[in-house]
């Protein structure tokens, strides 16, 4: 118990609560994009837990939803607290909003037992870390980190819609987004808890890990073009079919980060036959490409491996092909600093200290632009993520939210001396 409230059931329980409609768009899964009526009621959801945490709040141009917690000066710098609120397609509910919670958590103790501290508490709720809607991702972290190209404006989800023409109609304003970056003298630096997403603290043991560096990655679209034709009249010697080409340029893909160093993976996680009829060989056929390292130079040239075979697989069958860069994330190493107060801070729970790199992306890396970022990773049931099968324990959350209460303690005494 934490005066008066079970931080680790309860955190756990909203992330459930907002597992279900309306906070999914598909009923008997969790499926919420960003800029989409389920987004915007957990939004709604979120802003009453903050208020009754006691932080004000409020929602930038970007449609971040932002709580602050006010420090002993009103214009004190923050700690940013936050994670990303959407989720991939039928995805867990732990992936994102479980930081977010335990954000809202800590600033309800520190509430509850009057603390004010020599910085303000911010938590934050990002709407784009996932890319399910969009092509690119992150467009909420790059706004406040005030690293957002204005054209990611013009990208446009399956349905033709723009970022712009639904972030307006969200309640948002793309007209004004430059305004949702905060300046670095404003922030002292940011804090994100999340899920491991991945097997090794379970393996280990461990309940919690610190983050070391987050991978760099790259998104990609591949577009491989040859002739529509009647499925059943035009000989198979004689087709042009993209088809087999990209299955071919899939096994490459396979091929090349297999054999690679440095944690390299490659994912074809979208794949359209177009026009897409039973009876047309297709005339295009596309797909993506996310390809991830810890370093950008094995990243860079997987993706140039990759994009080579490409092209000549296309033109060794009469095709064109185009490889179109939609994303591009260097490495983001965590502060010194910062990740050794949450060592510190593991170790006066009696916890042991693990640290360990992330695969996955994360808004920190975003964030690493404005200020200095750490991480924690929380233990998740099989290292399963982006499936309904994600699950963690209330223990585990109840320990990291005494972890990050534990390091804004050593903050607070840092910031003092």
């Amino acid at each position: 118990m934490t005066d008066g409230f079970d931080i680790g059931a309860r955190a756990k329980a909203r992330c459930d609560a907002l597992g279900l409609a309306p906070y999914s768009e598909i009923e008997g899964q969790l499926t919420r994009r960003f800029l989409t009526p389920a987004h915007a009621a957990a939004l709604e959801a979120l802003a009453g837990w903050m208020a009754e945490a006691g932080m004000s709040v409020r929602r930038d141009t970007a449609a971040n939803l932002i709580g602050r917690y006010e420090g002993e000066a009103p214009a004190a710098k923050a700690l940013i607290i936050g994670s990303h609120i959407d989720s991939v397609r039928n995805g867990g509910r732990y992936d994102g909003p479980l930081g977010i919670m335990l954000g809202i958590d800590v600033v309800e103790a520190l509430n509850l037992a009057g603390r004010r501290l020599p910085f303000a508490i911010e938590v934050v709720a990002f709407g784009d870390e996932e890319g399910s809607r969009f092509p690119a991702s992150m467009s909420c972290s790059r706004a406040i980190a005030g690293v957002l190209d204005v054209s990611a404006l013009e990208m446009r989800d399956a349905d033709g819609v723009s970022v712009a023409e639904a972030l307006a109609a969200f309640g948002g304003d793309p007209s004004g987004i430059a305004s949702a970056a905060r300046r670095p003298e404003d922030v002292l630096a940011f804090l994100e808890a999340h899920i491991e997403q991945g097997p090794v603290l379970e393996a280990e043991s461990l309940a919690l890990g610190v983050v070391t560096a987050i991978a760099a990655q790259k998104r990609l679209m591949v577009r491989i073009e040859g002739q529509a034709g009647h499925a059943g009249t035009t000989p198979m010697g004689l087709r042009k079919d993209p088809g087999p080409a990209a299955a071919e340029a899939m096994l490459a893909l396979e091929r090349i980060c297999r054999a690679g160093a440095d944690g390299l993976v490659g994912t074809v996680g979208r794949l359209t036959a177009l026009p897409g009829a039973f009876n047309v060989i297709p005339g295009a056929v596309e797909f993506s490409m996310d390809i991830r390292a810890e370093t950008s130079a094995t990243r860079d040239a997987a993706v140039e491996a990759i994009t080579t075979e490409i092209h000549a697989i296309a033109a060794a069958r009469g095709l064109s092909a185009t490889v179109t860069l939609m994303q591009a994330l260097a490495e983001s190493p965590c502060d010194p600093s910062l990740m050794a107060l949450l060592d510190a801070s593991l170790a006066d729970l009696g916890l042991p200290v693990r640290r360990l790199p992330s695969g996955a992306g994360h808004d920190a890396m975003v964030m690493a632009a404005l200020c200095p970022t750490t991480m924690l990773f929380i233990r998740c049931e099989g290292g399963i993520s982006h499936n309904p099968a994600e699950a963690v324990t209330e223990a585990d959350c109840a320990l990291a939210a005494r972890a990050m209460l534990t390091f804004i303690d050593k903050l607070e005494r840092r910031e003092r001396a």
